[in-house]
């Protein structure tokens, strides 16, 4: 089944058994009843289970090309589920370029709970090989990264990760598994933020995480039942809705951003734009072998690295609206220093290139002829 049609009907009922609702309906109930006591119709507490839930879940497996899928209340009690895999004493190599919030989680939270984190630079896939200990067990990637657009190479990174038996996840929200499958790269388990791409209409907080390996589902599986931090239906039907448009939404991203990224290459105003489909962008050719298309998160950064200017740009905007997320119809901008990555410390933070003058994009589907002429009235 091709991605378009899987995205439709892969991994779900075509039509609903009881009374034949062409969309999954919502299961709006906390619990279900039992024939007999441990004798039931396949769901007993919705925590445990919800079948509006559970076709979310199978639907983004079938889209990963995975076996199993879990949804959560958000990416980050997602994440949060992953890290509870790990115990006191273990280590994880994370790439330094990443989620604020997921920093925050690993640095304010797990490290204070006898978890190790190293945050390296991993656009040569080598270079976390001197932290690797007898106690590292999880490698963390994202790519394309938040907010520099970096692409990471999932085939070398999940070449590691078996030499030296880690688990490897990969936050793909930036890409989906329309642009990319990390488990099809070797990856273990792969995270979204679902509030982003996948339910797409800026109107839900979800996360989702798809395995395929049955062993591993299971222990996901118990901790999302017993730490609780699941999706409810009515974000399940909202993320399963926003699947079903999901390539034709990102293929309009894809194409906005890239008129996006070239505008503004040859802006006299602009000093740098981070978009992987660029020629001059370092691993253009890693991306073209990894992605179906580049995505539709640009960054860039206003000439003189400054503050002010770059708060100006963003205030003059009126078609993309200066607010925290990404991933929707509509065309974000936002400020990664004061907002999105705020929890970093500020050293941290430039030693990574994130200053000042840095600008991230979520490139939306409205006329790029707008966009464009937002673009260029408030740079002034």
């Amino acid at each position: 089944m091709k991605f378009n049609t899987k995205a439709i009907h892969g991994g779900q009922q075509n039509v609903d058994p009881g009374y034949g609702a062409v969309m999954s309906p919502i299961y709006q109930t906390s619990t279900f009843e039992q024939i007999s006591p441990g004798q039931h119709k396949g769901f007993e507490y919705a925590r445990s289970g919800n079948p509006t839930r559970s076709a979310y879940e199978k639907a983004i497996a079938s889209l990963e090309n995975g076996k199993h899928g879990l949804a959560f209340a958000s990416g980050l009690a997602a994440i949060d589920a992953i890290l509870k895999l790990l115990k006191p004493g273990d280590e994880v190599i994370s790439t330094n370029d990443l989620y604020g919030g997921s920093y925050r989680l690993f640095n304010g939270i797990y490290k204070d709970l006898g978890i190790k984190f190293h945050f390296v630079n991993m656009q040569d896939p080598t270079a976390f090989l001197p932290y690797l200990t007898e106690h590292t067990k999880l490698i963390w990637a994202e790519t394309p990264t938040n907010p520099l657009i970096n692409i990471l190479d999932l085939e070398a990174l999940s070449k590691i990760a078996k030499t030296h038996n880690l688990l490897l996840a990969v936050d793909n929200t930036f890409a989906t598994a329309y642009l990319q499958r990390p488990l099809e790269w070797g990856a273990d388990i792969v995270m979204h933020s679902a509030t982003k791409y996948l339910g797409g209409h800026s109107d839900l907080i979800m996360g989702s995480v798809v395995v395929s390996d049955d062993a591993l589902a299971k222990k996901l599986y118990f901790i999302q039942n017993a730490s609780g931090g699941i999706a409810g239906p009515m974000d399940s039907f909202l993320a399963l809705r926003g699947l079903k448009t999901l390539p034709l939404r990102m293929q309009r991203h894809c194409e906005n951003a890239k008129a996006v990224a070239e505008f503004l290459q040859q802006h006299p105003k602009v000093e740098r734009v981070f978009w992987p489909g660029l020629s001059n962008h370092p691993q253009h050719d890693l991306a073209t072998k990894q992605m179906l298309d580049y995505g539709g998160m640009v960054a860039f950064t206003t000439k003189g690295n400054s503050y002010t200017e770059a708060l100006k740009f963003l205030e003059r905007l009126k078609i993309f609206t200066l607010a925290e997320s990404l991933g929707g119809v509509e065309s974000l901008a936002g400020h990664p220093v004061t907002m999105t990555h705020a929890s970093i410390p500020k050293a941290d933070r430039e030693k990574t290139g994130i200053v000042d003058s840095l600008i991230r994009l979520s490139v939306g589907i409205e006329d790029k002829t707008d966009l464009l002429l937002d673009l260029d009235k408030a740079l002034g």
